[in-house]
């Protein structure tokens, strides 16, 4: 099955010792809304590494704990859109974008990604198109599910720089900007940034350190919507079980190696379909620049979920279809390629098998 958002591997032991010794030591009550101060100092000393400029540094005051980094998605989208109000989604995009503004009663509206020969791009001046006097936020997701999409430095300055015009607020989703195949993280916001700009950012570890099950992750915001923060935090969940936050902290503080090796495996995995579909001349892509997922298109299927349907039958490969991801998925295929070698190969030799059978 590659059909999953999420890879195979299970957590990393010391990760799991962490929150083993944290039960042990009886650490089972009620916490922080913001999350235990050694997470948070622990997420700063982490951002300032990877992140910050020379001379510059993060403050925990920054950093929220949350379930997850739907749970600081569902948060930006109630501080920063309300009932009738919009907010913007280059599109094809991960559905919780479009489903978080609808429990806030606003309005998703979708921004098509163009697909190049090499990259997929954001067009800026047809996002400020979209701009109405109902607009509130833009949401940007980079590196993005499910294209691969890396915005470059200028793009990204392009939609601050709108973002500033308008007075509108940013969602950036960068939860996958560690895991990219140039370079040690991809361009962020934080690299353009002021620090009164009006900038909300969604974190989880569950990518990074394979921790999808443990939901545990971050909102980075301004340290004065930290009392509104913590209230929501408060009256959704109370907070993120203690045990969780120390395995957190062993992530961070530990992860880099594995989180390399994560990375080389995937760099294989990505080499290994993107190779094989080429080979047979039916399947257009631009490669992925990070993540850990191909959307390919596949000449002559437009209908994306009955191919879906055809190939688990036909083929023994689950793809998720791209009708999924919102306008302009339509007529495409995700693969997650975040798993073994051999799986990711045998899939990809069943798949071009499929394409170049005569029919």
């Amino acid at each position: 099955p590659l059909w999953v958002g999420e890879g195979d591997a299970p957590t990393p032991s010391f990760i799991a010792d962490a929150a083993k010794a944290s039960l042990d030591r009886g650490e089972t009550f009620y916490t922080y809304q913001r999350g235990i101060p050694e997470l948070r100092e622990a997420i700063a000393r982490y951002m300032t590494r990877v992140y910050a400029g020379p001379g510059r540094e993060f403050s925990p005051e920054r950093f929220f704990v949350t379930i997850g980094g739907m749970h600081a998605l569902d948060i930006a989208a109630r501080l920063t859109i309300g009932p009738g109000e919009e907010a913007l989604i280059p599109s094809p995009a991960w559905p919780n974008f479009a489903g978080a503004v609808s429990l806030t009663g606003g309005r998703a509206v979708f921004v098509p990604l163009e697909r190049g020969a090499d990259r997929w791009r954001l067009d800026v001046e047809r996002l400020a198109n979209a701009v109405t006097p109902a607009t509130r936020t833009i949401f940007v997701n980079t590196p993005a599910n499910p294209t691969g999409f890396v915005a470059t430095r200028e793009e990204i300055e392009a939609v601050l720089a709108l973002a500033r015009r308008h007075g509108l607020w940013i969602v950036a989703d960068e939860i996958y900007g560690r895991l990219t195949y140039e370079g040690e993280r991809a361009p962020s916001f934080h690299d353009v940034m002021q620090p009164d700009d009006k900038i909300l950012f969604v974190q989880t570890l569950s990518k990074n350190w394979a921790m999808t099950g443990w939901r545990i992750g971050w909102l980075e915001a301004p340290p004065a919507l930290g009392e509104t923060i913590e209230n929501l935090v408060q009256f959704t969940t109370s907070g993120v079980p203690v045990f969780t936050q120390r395995a957190a902290i062993a992530a961070i503080e530990e992860g880099e190696a594995f989180l390399s090796r994560q990375i080389a495996r995937m760099r294989q995995a990505r080499d290994t379909v993107t190779q094989g579909l080429a080979a047979t001349g039916r399947v257009r892509f631009a490669t992925p620049q990070a993540a850990f997922y191909l959307f390919c298109a596949v000449d002559g299927e437009p209908d994306s979920r009955a191919l879906a349907m055809r190939l688990i039958d036909e083929a023994g490969v689950g793809a998720a279809p791209g009708s999924a991801f919102g306008p302009g998925g339509e007529g495409y295929l995700r693969l997650c390629f975040a798993r073994a070698p051999e799986e990711v190969a045998e899939a990809t030799r069943r798949l071009a098998h499929w394409l170049t059978a005569p029919r």
